[in-house]
């Protein structure tokens, strides 16, 4: 395939990234139209996506309080481990999510991180007490890995995953208090 075909399909993948990442939900044919393909080509494009797992999945953007959740992030300083450790593979098997679900706790993310701090998780609970009571469990579960830990609690939040709250109005009533 010629440098400039594989230019115009990554240009054209990305035009479509955005649409999608602007509204997951719109229509093939909304998404066609905004970036000037075919129904077919955005259909064949987004599939292509999906397979190359460029596109991990789709979801709608809540607002918390009305779940009757609060966002919090769980920030971990771990010990030295060796590679292939345990606490790596236990965390990739999904014994984060497990102990969570029994607490009532939606996470979000588990990130990685380069700097002061190891690992992030953006979770959600019903309060603070559960939160609290999650970050002691994971603490002990994590079988002593845990250096130093973090729990912050999300007081307003402006913007997340590229959408502005629409009720931010309000929350700036509360952030000039």
């Amino acid at each position: 395939m010629a440098k400039s075909s594989r230019e115009k399909i990554h240009k054209d993948e990305q035009r479509v990234i955005k649409a999608l990442e602007e509204n997951a939900n719109a229509s093939i044919g909304g998404i066609a139209k905004r970036c000037g393909f075919s129904r077919q080509k955005a259909w064949r494009i987004i599939k292509r996506l999906e397979q190359t797992k460029t596109i991990w999945g789709y979801h709608a953007r809540v607002n918390d309080e009305k779940m009757n959740r609060k966002g919090y992030l769980l920030l971990l300083k771990l010990k030295h481990l060796p590679v292939d450790n345990e606490l790596e593979e236990d965390i990739v098997k999904g014994k984060l999510e497990k102990l969570a679900k029994k607490q009532k706790i939606t996470i979000e993310d588990i990130i990685w991180l380069h700097g002061i701090y190891d690992s992030m998780i953006v979770f959600y609970a019903e309060n603070l007490r559960k939160a609290k009571q999650y970050h002691e469990i994971l603490n002990t579960n994590l079988d002593g890995n845990v250096i130093d830990s973090q729990l912050l609690e999300q007081m307003i939040v402006i913007k997340k995953d590229g959408f502005m709250n629409p009720e931010i109005k309000e929350n700036k009533k509360i952030m000039s208090n």
